[in-house]
């Protein structure tokens, strides 16, 4: 199951929107919001500049006089700052990690002060490219800068002064989300008291960044994409078919060929015979499925750049290469690896508990699913259980 794996379907007669993305005239929702630089222009590590960008995030449980009981939940590719919850207004899918977030749950919120915010350059209420630039009084749209991890790293920090938060007890992220969680102990060490990363890599490969590229071309070839000026378009007239392929493209590596094997096999519910083009096996409307979901609660554009981020996520740059920007690591650390993921394979966890080993403590967990890379957000018994553990350990002082 993915991230999008709860969205309610549409009518087949209805057409997607030019954009999934939220808008100031929807609902809230439980979004609340923080002005991330107010009073001056937000300059990000490429060098330009966001003029009043705003940060949507969401939290669950009570933060402690102390302020010493907060954890951040860092959201993957297509997440946003539900991780927990119901659906309602404003917020058509009920929270993408609800197994994990809630009372007497891994990240108990009887206990702690559970945060999840949309990334800067997200499409869920954080300022992204579907966002009014106030410079032009125009949607930003295919001129949005690029953004990195280290920005949004960044505007966490910023969030948690916010909130009155010096030190996370732990950091928390599965993909994109566990990126976001090794950047924040390799950029604020004093400020992260513990890390928890699933499914996740130091630096982005050459075949992940390979795969990336062919789902962003796809958006890039739609027509309907224009430039990435197609907030005006009616329904139907968006670049949903771009979008919905390059969705089609990553359910193939975010899965196994296991999974795949197990519950489609070659099954078909259309005769094979007479042969046609247009016959579909399961394994084909399964991915049909997947696409048509993504069309009505993402935004192509924010996909760009939040792909594009990934690609260039590297721990190691500009601070000597991954093993020595590693050295930068002081918490407790928690990896954990899905078998059948060949998209991020096991030895790049591996390679970053190998460097951590011997400096601090650091635990690692292999999980057994046929999920592939999804497993991540798939299997709440198997990563929830040794999360919790360790979060409590972390919390009672047992482990430092």
């Amino acid at each position: 199951m993915s991230e999008a794996d709860n969205t309610p379907q549409p009518s087949v007669t209805d057409s997607p929107p030019a954009s999934g993305a939220w808008f100031d005239t929807m609902p809230t929702g439980d979004r609340q919001f923080f002005e991330l630089a107010p009073d001056r222009p937000y300059v990000l590590e490429s060098g330009t500049e966001l003029q009043t960008p705003q940060i949507a995030y969401e939290t669950w449980g009570n933060l402690d006089a102390a302020g010493s009981n907060a954890v951040l939940v860092c959201h993957a590719l297509t997440g946003d700052a539900h991780a927990h919850g119901d659906a309602g207004p404003g917020q058509p899918t009920p929270g993408w990690w609800n197994d994990f977030i809630g009372p007497g749950r891994p990240l108990d919120t009887d206990r702690f002060f559970v945060v999840c915010a949309n990334v800067l350059g997200g499409c869920q209420g954080s300022t992204g490219p579907a966002s009014i630039n106030p410079v032009t009084g125009k949607r930003w749209g295919g001129d949005f800068p690029v953004v990195t991890i280290r920005d949004v790293v960044r505007s966490q920090r910023a969030l948690a002064q916010h909130l009155g938060i010096q030190r996370w007890m732990a950091v928390v992220g599965g993909s994109m989300g566990g990126m976001q969680a090794l950047e924040w102990a390799t950029s604020y060490p004093d400020r992260c008291g513990s890390l928890v990363i699933i499914a996740s890599t130091a630096a982005a490969s050459a075949q992940q960044i390979a795969w990336s590229q062919v789902g962003r071309q796809a958006i890039l070839d739609d027509p309907a994409y224009k430039g990435g000026h197609y907030y005006d378009a009616k329904p139907g007239e968006g670049p949903h078919l771009g979008l919905a392929n390059a969705r089609r493209i990553a359910m193939i590596h975010y899965r196994s060929d296991e999974e795949f094997d197990r519950r489609f096999d070659r099954y078909s519910n259309d005769a094979v015979e007479p042969f046609r083009m247009e016959h579909r096996f399961d394994v084909e409307s399964y991915l049909d499925y997947q696409a048509a979901k993504i069309q009505w609660r993402f935004d192509a554009n924010t996909y760009l750049i939040l792909n594009k981020m990934m690609d260039l996520h590297d721990i190691g740059r500009g601070r000597g290469g991954v093993e020595q920007a590693l050295k930068r690591v002081t918490c407790p650390s928690l990896f954990m690896s899905v078998r059948t993921d060949f998209l991020y394979p096991r030895h790049q966890q591996i390679r970053v508990v190998d460097a951590l080993k011997g400096r601090v403590p650091v635990e690692h967990i292999d999980i057994d699913s046929d999920n592939g890379h999804d497993g991540f957000l798939t299997e709440p018994e198997q990563t929830g259980a040794p999360m919790g553990d360790f979060i409590d350990k972390v919390a009672k002082g047992s482990i430092a």
